[in-house]
């Protein structure tokens, strides 16, 4: 028996990433998976060796309305309903907050903030149709602090961290919980790009991040993806059954406070 048997999830920004190991974990655990991405060839790669029968891929740009109303038919269509939702895709550009250009600012709202909410709205429905579900919407370490760089995606994830609560109070009553994931630094590709920089040293990229996050996070290590994976299989799960309306911080200790040693 796994954890989320006859349970039917859309899993944004899927193909790669946090994304890839939330659909591989939930497949162990007995979910159908829809795929949803843009990146279609990694997408519908991970669908196949997952199996026809666990997983489907669809082109999904979270900003795009008619791609979600897609998204979700395309998931009817190979399993019949949808009663979970993962709102995984998001983007990141580091840059002076007096310097971000007007552009880059309204291009990760539309991602992160409109792709989430645009989700909820979508997929809502089709849960409650379904008897519930759950929603994780995928917040930050920096939904709930500042850092220097990255204003505009963290006025973003603090935005997801007011769509969860609404929404956990809007929906509870169609028997659907939401809640937020909130990582720090995460070993992906958007955290550390030279993952996908064909003429970066790996090793070299990986020792620099080690010794970054060595000296920041009291834990002394970065996060793995497949560590927030298993944090969005428990809220999607039963084990969270009595939980809705919260972020989850999942950062090795890094929001704790400042250490002095």
């Amino acid at each position: 028996m796994g954890k989320l048997d006859g349970r039917v999830v859309i899993v944004t920004g899927a193909a790669r990433g946090q994304g890839e190991q939330e659909a591989r974990l939930f497949v162990e655990e007995g979910a159908r998976v829809v795929v949803a991405d843009v990146l279609d060839e990694q997408g519908e790669a991970l669908a196949e060796e997952l199996g026809a029968e666990s997983a489907a891929y669809v082109h999904l740009d979270v900003g795009v309305e008619e791609d979600w109303r897609a998204a979700t038919a395309a998931a009817k269509d190979a399993f019949g309903k949808v009663d979970g939702l993962v709102n995984n895709a998001g983007i990141l550009r580091f840059n002076e907050l007096l310097g971000t250009p007007l552009e880059e600012f309204e291009q990760i709202i539309r991602v992160n903030q409109i792709g989430c909410f645009l989700g909820i709205r979508t997929v809502a429905p089709e849960m409650a149709a379904a008897g519930g579900g759950t929603i994780v919407n995928t917040a930050s370490y920096t939904a709930l602090t500042g850092m220097a760089y990255v204003g505009a995606y963290a006025a973003t994830k603090h935005a997801i961290l007011g769509l969860t609560r609404v929404a956990a109070l809007e929906l509870a009553g169609r028997n659907i919980r939401v809640n937020a994931v909130c990582p720090g630094a995460v070993d992906t590709p958007m955290t550390n790009p030279a993952q996908l920089d064909p003429g970066a040293d790996p090793e070299a990229a990986r020792e620099a991040v080690a010794e970054l996050y060595k000296k920041l996070v009291p834990l002394g290590r970065i996060g793995q993806p497949q560590e927030v994976a298993a944090l969005a299989l428990f809220l999607t799960g039963d084990d969270s059954a009595y939980i809705t309306g919260q972020p989850f911080v999942i950062d090795g200790g890094w929001l704790a406070g400042v250490s002095v040693v």
